[in-house]
């Protein structure tokens, strides 16, 4: 039996790390200390202060753990790996978890690519940002490539020089084909050397040389490559404009400012690189405190010293929830900037700037500006942070209205109580060929893809969409009580399996029939769950809801009714699409293996290299050739087959 006061007599006075658990062993919060024995006992003892989210987690603390270390930042590193592995749930957390992109430049092969990269790593190679938008990196890597003629491909320059024809890039002029032999490792390094510069922000030089190749493509009547031209220049142009200067400077620095309410906190922050403002992104933060007061009425007596010791108490909380962002945000990001730039003076600045140091290898600055242009940058972001908050909170109301609030709307019109998980079917056939079934789920009003499922019927043949409906209800609930059973033998939740959650709700596409059809199969099993009807009119439109023998109109402006439609469609599509892939393999299958000497290793390794059978009918003789694992012969026959077929 855990004594927390024998335990806490135990507390060494040292550096570390401490764990609170709950009575279920469940992680409450984990935290840092520059002395155990303090800071641990400061729990039990003080009641001021601290908040009620605090005050709440000591009541429930049943036992903790605590890990001694060498120093405070090695506490540190320590806690925040602890964090991020059990987000306990007294921790301000960082709900975002984004890995940001790079532009990599491999100057560590002989012929270099520039490439889309999600990590920074130590090689050769030469990386620019991080970026905040993947698009925007693709697009300008898109057009370094136009510009500068450079390799897209994955081949070993110079091993395999000579060895395979060119791409389609160096047939329509988008690439100087190293792998020919056609440009020298030193003109091509010229081209990486220009790519370069433009990335480093020297646009000008790349401007004017555009410029020139426009006018004499022109002069020379030759319009379209001047037309090129002229769009390689507004691409250039397009990019450069997104290049704000935000400091005279030059240096790297992060902008982070915030905004909070009740639950919830949004960190904003601006990315500057060499003096430009690249991007901004925002980041929550959940398990935020809040104040353990009100804020003073005006007519208070003594307001003012009330007003000034509440905005103390928030700014505090405040820097503290600024502080366990740099700590997350920082410990996973891979480039670090020279300045971060901050709103609130945080308790352990001189800790942070000695771990953010050493992880750079350079020094790294925190600062808080008072006064000018960094003070107002920093106002700035904080003012996006609020209006970043505040726009969510109204698109989470219309979110809500349209998820939870339909869902209790339908549960109104049906007489249920509760409904959290939805679950519709339907079938798919063309006059009775490759019947499929489709099951749909939607949890608290939004659809829960990872637990959709397609069946294909085995028992049926021919057009019956009531057998078909029989079987697949049946194969899904039997599977259901399969999967239960298993796992209540085996002590586990059901939260375990995908088919022994069941659902609050079965809607059916359709009216009468079907519902009768799904009442006759849980029946059967012995189930019982609410089961609705979808009833469409004569235009195949949704009109209300079959339940109970009757037939329940719906207001068709109502959230509740989008909400049937979106289920319904979703059903709809589903099914339809699955039958769509089951009849375009077949068909693959079926021309293909009409080919003499075409079986499954080849027919496999066609459709793998060219992706569809138009590609297949449209392909050269050589382009078949080109196929890894089809003989000479089989190409021959290949091609010699849908000449025929289309003459």
């Amino acid at each position: 039996m855990f004594q927390i006061e024998e335990e806490l007599k135990k507390l060494p006075k040292k550096p570390g790390v401490y764990i609170m658990r709950d009575d279920k062993d469940g992680i409450l919060y984990v935290g840092k200390a520059i002395n155990l024995h303090n800071r641990v006992r400061s729990y039990f003892r003080e009641t001021i202060g601290r908040g009620p989210a605090i005050d709440k987690m000591v009541t429930l603390i049943a036992r903790f753990e605590y890990i001694v270390t060498d120093s405070e930042l090695e506490a540190l590193v320590l806690e925040n790996n602890l964090i991020k592995e059990h987000s306990p749930k007294y921790n301000t957390l960082l709900k975002d978890d984004k890995t940001y992109p790079y532009i990599k430049v491999t100057l560590g092969e002989e012929f270099p690519r520039i490439l889309f990269s999600r990590s920074m790593k130590k090689d050769k190679s030469k990386y620019f940002g991080p970026y905040t938008g993947a698009a925007a990196v693709k697009d300008t890597i898109d057009l370094l490539n136009k510009l500068f003629c450079l390799r897209t491909c994955n081949r070993n320059l110079p091993r395999d020089i000579g060895q395979d024809r060119p791409c389609l890039n160096y047939h329509i002029k988008q690439c100087l084909a190293p792998c020919q032999g056609y440009v020298g490792r030193e003109a091509y390094r010229e081209q990486i050397g220009q790519a370069l510069e433009f990335l480093n922000g020297n646009y000008n030089m790349i401007l004017k040389d555009l410029e020139r190749k426009m006018r004499a493509a022109a002069e020379a009547l030759q319009f379209e490559e001047a037309a090129n031209y002229r769009d390689l220049i507004n691409s250039v142009r397009q990019v450069t404009q997104k290049q704000k200067i935000t400091d005279s400077d030059g240096e790297d620095k992060d902008i982070i400012a915030m905004y909070r309410d009740q639950t919830e906190a949004v960190v904003q922050v601006f990315f500057v690189r060499d003096g430009k403002l690249i991007g901004r992104e925002h980041y929550y933060m959940t398990h935020v405190s809040c104040e353990s007061a009100d804020l003073p009425a005006e007519s208070a007596p003594d307001y003012e010293d009330c007003l000034k010791a509440w905005q103390t108490e928030r700014e505090r909380i405040n820097a503290g929830i600024l502080q366990d962002f740099v700590k997350q945000f920082y410990s996973g990001t891979p480039f670090l900037p020279k300045e971060l730039m901050l709103q609130y003076e945080i308790e352990e600045i001189g800790l942070l700037e000695q771990w953010l140091s050493e992880r750079k290898g350079s020094r790294v600055y925190l600062r808080v500006p008072r006064i000018g242009t960094k003070e107002k940058l920093v106002e700035l972001a904080a003012q996006n942070a609020k209006q970043i908050l505040e726009q969510d909170r109204e698109r989470l109301k219309r979110e809500e209205a349209r998820t939870l609030g339909a869902v209790k709307e339908i549960a109104q019109i049906l007489g249920i109580d509760r409904i959290e998980r939805m679950e519709a079917f339907d079938i798919s056939n063309i006059n009775g060929f490759e019947n499929v079934g489709s099951m749909i789920v939607f949890e608290k009003g939004k659809p829960k893809p990872s637990d959709y499922r397609k069946f294909r019927i085995k028992t049926v043949s021919g057009p019956d969409d009531y057998a078909c409906m029989r079987e697949v209800l049946t194969r899904r609930f039997t599977h259901g009580l399969d999967e239960t059973k298993e796992l209540t033998d085996k002590n586990l939740d059901t939260a375990y399996g995908s088919f022994s959650r069941f659902p609050d709700l079965l809607m059916m596409d359709g009216g009468r029939g079907q519902v009768n059809i799904a009442l006759e199969v849980l029946r059967e099993l012995g189930v019982h769950i609410p089961v609705c009807g979808m009833v469409k009119d004569d235009n195949h439109r949704t009109r209300g809801l079959y339940f109970n023998n009757v037939e329940l109109p719906i207001d068709t402006h109502s959230e509740g009714f989008k909400l049937i439609t979106r289920v319904q469609d979703e059903a709809h599509r589903f099914a339809i699409e699955y039958h769509r892939s089951l009849r375009s393999k077949a068909q693959v299958r079926s021309v293909l293996d009409d080919i003499p000497g075409v079986g499954p290793a080849r027919r496999k390794a066609l459709m793998r290299h060219f992706k569809s059978l138009e590609e297949i009918r449209n392909a050269s003789l050589e382009e078949l050739e080109a196929v890894e694992g089809l003989s000479k012969k089989a190409a021959e026959q290949i091609h010699l087959f849908f000449r025929k077929k289309d003459s």
